[in-house]
């Protein structure tokens, strides 16, 4: 029998884990707290989580884990916004409320609609599926140079070495970003999305840096487009109109093009193949069965997405009084969906901690799930199955050879260092 439908003043008093402060980034420092949301899930799946010193304005959010109820809210834009914040300015899909300049309202995945889907449809043309597969010859031989190296070495940081090399290389082709700008770009974005030395929401000197550092050459990336445009995603958005009554995308919105096409780009990927990899090594029967049968590699990609789960969670504001897996939410409340808990709900997926390459049944939510699904699901999963394959064909075995450093963070679940030895075929 389920509990009788409460708001959240009367939800908060329940919150079934006194001592679980999702706000609190070291609950992350060592990849996400499945054990956490396991519980969540079996107390009822939606729960209201009170305040803390991190969320403005004295104000909690919902917090959703079960796939059955995370999936209708996902697809109902109208009712839940990426864009707004409630009474205050801002909003966005984080927990903390972002301002204005940082993306709600501005980047594509903190719109609303109609202009989310007419900057989605503007963007399209840029990452279509013919443009993506024209890319693998040249991403193939770059992750083969790439494992080549590592296997050279015989050891070193697998995330540097070959997980983040790949999607650099791949995003930047995409955009046509110069190689002598590459290695820098990376380091801004990993600098803005560092939270080891600060708090949910607060900003530290190399984050601050990181993030000037990043705008600045996006300014210009985006001016050098404006005075000569390609036919690459970017230039595409900003020579393009949204539509005769939106009109054409503002000087910040053409910035942020850019900016969420590199970050997506780089991030989530990275942390896929790097969370992949890891999981092959705490289950190595996994990898020889890989080996011994390579055809079910599509089956282990999405394996390997459903297990990692990048982009732990997107938060939504409600913009209207609305009834859900019985609860009642008011408008101008937070919502926040936890995919990678939904990855793990024992309702959805046939024994979910099992990492499985042969799993029959696995749709995911690891791209999210409606209007809102990512955008580069097809050049993320083609750069998974590259590297992948490359591995296969040239490493036997690989081996931890030090301990695995988390990235410290509730928004993105990463591997910030992960040493291992390789072993040749």
């Amino acid at each position: 029998m389920s509990e009788p439908l409460c708001d959240s003043q009367h939800c908060a008093t329940r919150w079934p884990l006194p001592d679980v402060d999702l706000t609190d980034l070291t609950l992350f420092s060592q990849g996400f707290p499945h054990s956490v949301f396991t519980q969540l899930r079996q107390s009822g799946g939606a729960r209201y989580h009170p305040a803390t010193p991190l969320t403005p304005d004295n104000e909690g959010f919902w917090v959703f884990t079960r796939y059955q109820d995370i999936v209708p809210l996902a697809r109902d834009i109208e009712t839940f916004s990426s864009h707004r914040g409630g009474d205050r300015a801002g909003g966005g899909t984080m927990i903390e409320d972002l301002p204005c300049a940082a993306g709600p309202g501005t980047v594509i995945n903190m719109m609303d609609d109609p202009r989310h889907k007419a900057l989605r449809r503007l963007m399209a043309p840029g990452i279509t599926r013919g443009r993506i597969a024209a890319l693998e010859p040249i991403l193939t031989v770059a992750a083969r140079q790439a494992v080549m190296s590592a296997l050279a070495k015989g050891e070193g940081d697998f995330v540097s070495d070959i997980a983040a090399e790949l999607p650099l290389f791949a995003i930047a082709n995409l955009v046509g970003i110069p190689p002598e700008d590459r290695q820098p770009i990376s380091g801004w974005i990993n600098a803005v999305l560092d939270y080891s030395d600060r708090q949910l929401g607060q900003s530290s000197v190399s984050s601050q840096q990181g993030m000037q550092q990043f705008m600045a050459y996006a300014q210009h990336f985006v001016e050098q487009r404006r005075q000569v445009p390609g036919d690459d995603i970017v230039s595409l958005a900003i020579a393009g109109e949204l539509s005769a009554e939106l009109g054409s995308l503002t000087p910040i919105e053409q910035v942020m093009v850019f900016s969420v096409v590199m970050v997506a780009g780089l991030e989530t990927t990275r942390n896929a193949i790097a969370g992949g990899i890891l999981a092959f090594i705490q289950h190595p029967k996994q990898w020889r069965l890989l080996q011994q049968e390579p055809a079910r590699m599509n089956r282990a990609l999405e394996e390997i997405l459903r297990w990692t789960s990048p982009t732990p969670y997107n938060r939504r504001t409600a913009t209207r009084d609305v009834d859900i897996a019985g609860k009642r939410i008011k408008a101008g409340e937070k919502v926040t969906l936890w995919w990678a808990s939904a990855n793990r709900d024992e309702q959805q997926f046939d024994n979910p901690f099992a990492f499985d390459i042969c799993r029959e049944k696995n749709a995911h939510l690891a791209f999210g799930s409606g209007g809102h699904g990512c955008l580069g699901a097809q050049l993320a999963t083609l750069e998974m199955r590259v590297v992948f394959r490359e591995l296969l064909n040239h490493i036997d075995a690989f081996a931890l050879n030090g301990p695995v450093e988390w990235v410290r963070s509730n928004k993105h679940t990463g591997i910030r260092r992960m040493p291992l030895r390789y072993k040749g075929l």
